[in-house]
């Protein structure tokens, strides 16, 4: 019998087009694949499973695309969104009962699910993160290239919700919208919270709503990071802060607290010697910048301000380009960091 969601996913594309003609049942064979609108069994063309192919890997059977909306994943996604189902155990259930096979047999990797979590707290988080899917070719990628980052390298922190759940208060209706869930972690890695940032469903930008950016879990002294931290580190508020002046400097790790007073609170690797400041141009941001150099001194680290032209790096990388963003960083680094992660190879690359 099946031990993890990976061989359940394995049973399910050795009768791809079963589960195609139950769940998609909108859609219709066509050659090596099965075509549809998209994962919810919308009537259509634009999405296409492959029926055929080997176990895993690229050209599996059992993936699919939608080249409408980038979407992608495997038959357990075409379960939980042509369902409607949030709960990870529903959706093993789902395709337990598909499978014939007894819904009683362990679990590992859905047994955090059986148990009710408090909202908002890290276990909340974790389960959040664990239920979506890295970003590549999502609409979190198109989100992201339309404010000027095209650089998404070691971004495993990052992944995509296509149906996010977003309430304006206690008394408002649930909507679902596609986000961006940002995993929090603590120095040892371990996620302690998750943000969100709900998009439009065409990742032009935000999604119109009142407060499209939230948090839950454990955020103080925490951050979203971008490499691994060695013995120099950048650290700034905000994501796409952070992935805009990883545009210049690939090479650096990076850490994003989300807000200035959690930058003020942010926990230092132990192995950490000279830190940069990446300031955001507001008095909330110069105060973060003044209390995290105070810290840093006190620890013996070299703290550094990086400092934009405008409001914060992800302006100045649209406003002017990730060639013209680096030239302005590389003057505010120390000599040795400017030889150390702006190579020739960098230079001229936006």
């Amino acid at each position: 019998m099946p031990r993890d969601a990976s061989e359940l996913a394995r049973r399910l594309a050795r009768d791809a087009e079963a589960v195609c003609r139950h769940y998609l049942s909108k859609g219709r064979r066509q050659g090596r694949y099965w075509m549809v609108g998209d994962v919810r069994n919308t009537p259509g063309r634009s999405m296409f499973v492959r029926l055929s192919g080997p176990d895993s890997g690229p050209g599996a059977a059992g993936h699919w695309t939608d080249a409408a909306s980038a979407e992608h994943g495997d038959l357990l996604d075409v379960i939980r969104e042509s369902c409607g189902l949030v709960e990870f155990r529903e959706v093993i259930d789902e395709a337990r009962r598909f499978l014939s096979l007894p819904r009683t047999e362990p679990f590992p990797t859905a047994k955090s699910v059986l148990t009710p979590v408090p909202a908002g707290s890290p276990e909340a988080a974790r389960r959040l993160f664990a239920m979506s899917r890295p970003i590549r070719r999502t609409l979190v990628e198109t989100y992201l290239f339309n404010r000027g980052i095209k650089a998404l390298h070691h971004a495993d922190a990052l992944r995509f919700h296509p149906r996010c759940y977003y309430r304006e208060n206690d008394g408002s209706p649930t909507e679902t919208w596609p986000a961006m869930i940002a995993a929090v972690t603590d120095l040892s890695g371990a996620i302690t919270g998750a943000h969100r940032t709900w998009l439009a469903p065409d990742g032009s930008g935000k999604a119109p709503i009142d407060t499209p950016r939230r948090a839950l879990g454990g955020l103080l002294g925490h951050a979203v990071r971008f490499g691994v931290a060695g013995d120099v580190l950048a650290a700034g508020e905000g994501i796409e802060t952070m992935l805009s002046l990883r545009c210049a400097l690939p090479a650096m790790p990076m850490a994003a607290a989300l807000s200035a007073s959690h930058l003020a609170a942010f926990q230092f690797p132990s192995t950490l010697r000279r830190l940069y400041m990446v300031r955001d141009a507001d008095v909330a941001g110069d105060t973060a910048v003044a209390v995290l150099t105070e810290r840093a001194e006190a620890a013996g680290i070299e703290a550094l301000v990086l400092s934009p032209r405008l409001g914060d790096l992800n302006e100045d990388l649209q406003a002017f380009g990730p060639d013209a963003v680096r030239a302005a960083v590389r003057t505010q680094l120390a000599p040795e960091d400017a030889v150390r992660f702006i190579s020739r190879k960098t230079v001229g690359t936006g």
